[in-house]
């Protein structure tokens, strides 16, 4: 058929689905207990939103529908990749997946708070960086007294290691 015969709302664009946050190639997807927990919150906020679309709107419902089954094929290829570490099996004097650091910016004096987590987990106004994070893999390994150097932009820092718990 022409597609001059067909009306314009039955062509309908793939609607688009937000990526997961990323994860290298070949990296393992490591989580901890509570964000493997939020992974499996998320299936079921997205299975309970997707059994309360409205009706009314045919066009719509399918569209919000295709956007919540996208969002639950992300998660669960997510889930189904998770490697959970269970930061209190980790050596306490270093730091490693899971791990809250004290750390000294010895190029200005300044105290940084992190947690060391999962891609999905991260949230830096909650303190939480994932392990693929430069800063991340420049600390890990580290013991408490230990210093690095972290290279950001043009710019050198020195950081040391202060306190490391899990």
């Amino acid at each position: 058929m022409s597609r001059g015969f067909v009306k314009e709302e039955d062509q309908e664009e793939a609607p688009v689905i937000p990526p997961r946050a990323a994860l290298p190639v070949g990296a393992t997807n490591y989580v901890t207990p509570l964000g493997f927990e939020a992974l499996e919150n998320e299936k079921h906020d997205l299975e309970r939103e997707r059994t309360k679309l409205p009706e009314d709107n045919e066009t719509e419902k399918r569209r919000a529908q295709a956007v919540i089954d996208g969002k639950l094929k992300l998660l669960a290829e997510r889930r189904a990749s998770a490697r959970i570490i269970y930061p209190n099996q980790q050596p306490e004097d270093e730091v490693r997946f899971g791990a809250k650091l004290k750390l000294k910016n010895h190029s200005n004096g300044s105290i940084q708070e992190f947690q060391i987590v999962g891609v999905d987990e991260a949230d830096v106004k909650k303190q939480k960086i994932a392990f693929v994070a430069p800063i991340a893999r420049a600390v890990t390994g580290l013991k408490i007294g230990d210093t690095t150097e972290f290279k950001l932009g043009n710019e050198t820092r020195t950081l040391e290691i202060l306190e490391i718990t899990y």
